[in-house]
């Protein structure tokens, strides 16, 4: 009899990618929300059933549960569940049980993350190897954001947040760089290392960890991983670098390319006895997806994938949703969406945007994403606005947090940038965005939150 399992909390990002992987998988999948997100109109035209509002009767037939971290535990559904004694799990757990009889390959890390885990779906896709994965985001090239395949690699994000990540089991890993945030849930740096030297602690006596070279915290637990005996792989763009593990992969002469991505060699000596070469060119911008793609690359090497076929794989790779998404143009302004919100991914998407768009005059639009970050990194997103010409800050998106007195504007306050301004409402913003922008402009809204409208209704006004 085939197993009926319902969400709650269908239609976020995490959960709408284990509904689809699962129905891929021959499941009866079922789920509810609170409003009908995109995703889950998507599962809606795959045949899955999308409850909108939570009721007791939405879980009739099924087997097993599975809630969104963001569901409370008083939720009419989880209590409905248990009283029936039926299994109710959160994503960590859920993830584990699916990824046991695969080659487990988790990318965690602050930033970087969710295209660093598009990348290597799609460059295992390209080549044939029909990967399942589960991405943050969906991806352009496939326009899924999950995928349960026949092949024996499971690609995962890793989300740090809640400590989701501690429940999988994975054979590689992925840390692309590591800074404190969500103080929401790790008050302290110390807590949040900790939990990912737990991350890094599942790994098998076999496995192998994968990480930053450029970033400190990342080689910190390069080194606790060797001290287990781990098999570890360090990856670089920097080139006057210390290499930090007996295996690494490299970024050599690196330069921006027509196509406003970069062009580089790659160099490693993973699975060979001396160094081997090859050449990528990127579509994607920025020196980020530089080092996004060593660690895909440093994947294929350890699998045992020729290094120039990985390479090629990725000059065909076109991004993710929300992540430098190119969403239209009209009267000669460019409107691009990107996630970034924190500071360090904030200064990555802006240098990327200049030296894509030398001759644009670049308009930044920031939507701060929850109180507790927005504070405790305050004077570094004070700072990370150099790269912009223009920048328009709205107010807070709470997001899990209630409202509180605190505003961005007093972040606007301490900008040493000439050109920045608190904009307030969503709305206030596209008006004065409506107003101002002119022939060569790119705009780009950096959001976690409901943000995007605002390119979507600039791109509307603008072709009015």
């Amino acid at each position: 009899m085939t197993t009926h399992v319902h969400f709650i909390g269908i239609g976020g990002t995490g959960l709408s990618a284990i509904a689809r992987l699962l129905k891929e998988s021959g499941y009866e999948v079922s789920g509810s929300d609170q409003t009908l997100s995109p995703y889950a109109e998507n599962l809606q035209s795959l045949g899955i059933p999308v409850c909108v509002g939570h009721h007791p009767r939405n879980l009739t037939g099924a087997d097993w549960v599975v809630r969104s971290s963001a569901i409370a535990d008083d939720n009419v559904e989880v209590q409905a569940a248990l009283q029936a004694k039926l299994p109710v799990y959160k994503r960590a757990d859920f993830l584990g049980r699916l990824m046991e009889s695969k080659i487990g390959i988790a990318i965690a890390g602050t930033h970087g993350k969710t295209t660093t885990t598009a990348m290597i779906a799609w460059m295992l896709s390209a080549l044939k190897r029909d990967p399942s994965f589960i991405v943050g985001s969906a991806l352009n090239n496939l326009k899924v954001n999950a995928h349960a395949g026949q092949g024996s690699a499971f690609v995962i994000e890793a989300d740090e947040y809640d400590r989701m990540f501690l429940g999988l089991k994975p054979q590689i890993e992925i840390i692309t760089n590591l800074e404190h945030d969500h103080p929401d849930c790790y008050p302290t740096f110390d807590d949040l290392y900790a939990a990912f030297e737990a991350f890094v602690n599942l790994l098998p006596a076999d496995g192998v960890l994968i990480a930053c070279a450029d970033d400190a915290n990342a080689v910190t637990l390069l080194t606790h991983a060797r001290k287990k005996g781990l098999s570890v792989i360090s990856y670089s763009l920097l080139s006057d670098l210390t290499i930090n593990s007996p295996q690494w992969m490299q970024a050599r002469a690196s330069k921006v390319n027509a196509r406003g991505g970069y062009d580089f060699s790659a160099a490693t000596n993973v699975g060979t006895e001396s160094a081997t070469l090859a050449e990528v060119s990127l579509q994607v911008p920025g020196e980020h997806n530089v080092r996004n793609a060593l660690a895909t690359l440093s994947v294929a090497a350890s699998l045992g994938i020729p290094l120039q076929a990985a390479a090629d794989a990725l000059g065909e790779f076109t991004g993710t949703g929300r992540r430098f998404e190119i969403r239209g143009e009209a009267r000669g302004v460019l409107v691009i969406d990107d996630y970034a919100h924190h500071p360090t991914e904030i200064k990555a998407t802006l240098a990327a945007a200049r030296a894509r768009y030398p001759q644009k005059k670049i308009w930044a639009v920031w939507q701060p994403h929850t109180y507790s970050r927005t504070q405790m990194l305050a004077l570094e997103f004070s700072r990370a606005f150099a790269d912009a010409d223009e920048v328009l800050v709205t107010e807070i998106y709470a997001s899990r947090e209630s409202k509180q007195a605190y505003s961005s504007a007093e972040v606007v306050s301490s900008m040493p940038h000439s050109a920045a301004r608190f904009t307030g409402s969503l709305e206030a913003t596209t008006e004065d965005l409506l107003k101002n922008l002119g022939k060569n402009d790119a705009l780009i809204v950096l959001s976690a939150g409901d943000a995007e409208q605002i390119s979507a209704n600039v791109l509307k006004g603008l072709n009015a």
